[in-house]
This record gives C-alpha cells, sequence and structure tokens, in this order.
C-alpha cells in the first residue's frame, strides 16, 4: 500500500546532501552480514536508546523486503565500512518516524547530523510528516535532532524522552 502511493515520489529524489567521501546506500542493496555485523560491533551503550527494531538477520531481512520502510547506510567509501545507518519508518497515513545510528568509530563527524537532513529531504521529499522520539539523556542525538532540523515537541513520554515533530524549513 505504502509504495503503490509513495514510490514514484520516491523516485523523484536526489540526496545532494551526503557528506564527501561518503555513499549513501538503501539497505535492501547491502549484504545481509555486512549489515547486521554494523551493528554487532558497537558498543552495549549505543542500544541504551536506540531500540527501533531487531538487529539479527532475520529481523535485517524483513527490513530489507519492507517498502514502507526507508533504510539507508552511508558507507565510507575509502574503507567499504559502514559508518552510519538511517531510516523512516512509514504509515500510510503520512506519517514518517526517523532514526539513526553513527557507528562508534565515525561519532563526532557531524554524521548524525547528515543523515537526519537526508531523511527530512526525503520525508518531506514524498510528503511525509516527521517524527522522531529522543532521549534528552541522549545528549548526541538530541542535539543532532535540534540542529538538523526545525521541531516542535509534541509530547513528553516519559523516561525524560520526547516525541518531536520534525518541520519543513
Amino acid at each position: 500500500m505504502f509504495s503503490l502511493k509513495y514510490a514514484g515520489k520516491l523516485r523523484n529524489i536526489h540526496c545532494e546532501n551526503i557528506p564527501g567521501g561518503y555513499s549513501l546506500i538503501p539497505i535492501d542493496e547491502i549484504q545481509i552480514d555486512k549489515f547486521a555485523d554494523f551493528f554487532s560491533h558497537q558498543p552495549e551503550e549505543a542500544f541504551t536508546y536506540f531500540h527501533p527494531h531487531g538487529f539479527d538477520t532475520n529481523n535485517l531481512r524483513r527490513l530489507q523486503r519492507n517498502k514502507a520502510f526507508l533504510g539507508y547506510v552511508l558507507v565510507d567509501e575509502e574503507s567499504d565500512q559502514i559508518a552510519g545507518y538511517c531510516f523512516l519508518r512509514c504509515y500510510c497515513n503520512g506519517q514518517g518516524y526517523r532514526g539513526r545510528m553513527v557507528d562508534m568509530n565515525y561519532r563526532g563527524k557531524g554524521l548524525g547530523t547528515a543523515m537526519n537532513k537526508i531523511m527530512d529531504k526525503i520525508g518531506f521529499g514524498i510528503g511525509l510528516r516527521l517524527y522522531e522520539s529522543v532521549s534528552r539523556d541522549n545528549i548526541p542525538s538530541y542535539r543532532s535532532a535540534l540542529s538538523a532540523s526545525n521541531i516542535k515537541i509534541v509530547k513528553e513520554l516519559g523516561k525524560n524522552e520526547v516525541l518531536l515533530e520534525i518541520l519543513p524549513d
């Protein structure tokens, strides 16, 4: 259903704001073992606030096949390593929820903010209203959300988490 409504618009989106030295690749074009290895090599604390789906090969394969899950990896062109992962979980009602994770060896380079901007371009480009839940305790992620986008706090979710609506520029 989602792909019927949005696939044509998605084909017309071109992201020019990919950081130099990196390629943005849809997750369905990444080998499943390489994709799973990205998650297995992250420190345990990386998952304290990030748990949008399972990270085993079965769950990742399911995401690769899900046309309403727009997932991408940011690949370092020099090392061919996945430096980051970002996604929009999309719904037929016109809403999308964005998320991202930066590899522990690539943190502090602005990749999280760049991936937020890429997801904003894709989401707004196909006509979605975008949201993100983030913990104020996850300072890098919270700052990234604030610096990448115009946001409005929609709701306090408890455990110091907030639901943000991402607003078009």
